[in-house]
């Protein structure tokens, strides 16, 4: 791999921030509509928690996107994360030819 600058890797969280804020939502409505914690969306709005399958059901129902759609947001978020993270360990491997 290249060392070529690193991208923001959004959290999923800035996601759910985002659609909150444009519906004009808050974090309690949507805690309370979805019957999530409060403290589960607070969390995940700060990246400091993931998303969930459970969660991603809630969501997914709530905006009409999906659960696939929060899910992939996540997936994206921790693969970036790990590649980052992993970098040097991955550069050492060389692929397999047939």
């Amino acid at each position: 791999m290249k060392n070529t600058p690193l991208l923001h890797n959004p959290h999923p969280g800035e996601t759910l921030k985002e659609a909150l804020c444009d519906l004009g939502i808050t974090q309690y409505r949507l805690a309370k509509d979805t019957g999530m914690p409060h403290s589960r969306v607070t969390a995940m709005i700060k990246g400091r928690q993931g998303i969930t399958a459970s969660t991603a059901l809630r969501l997914g129902k709530y905006f009409g996107t999906g659960p696939e759609y929060w899910l992939n947001l996540q997936q994206m978020h921790d693969v970036a994360a790990a590649r980052d993270e992993q970098a040097a360990a991955l550069d050492r491997i060389v692929p397999v030819t047939a």
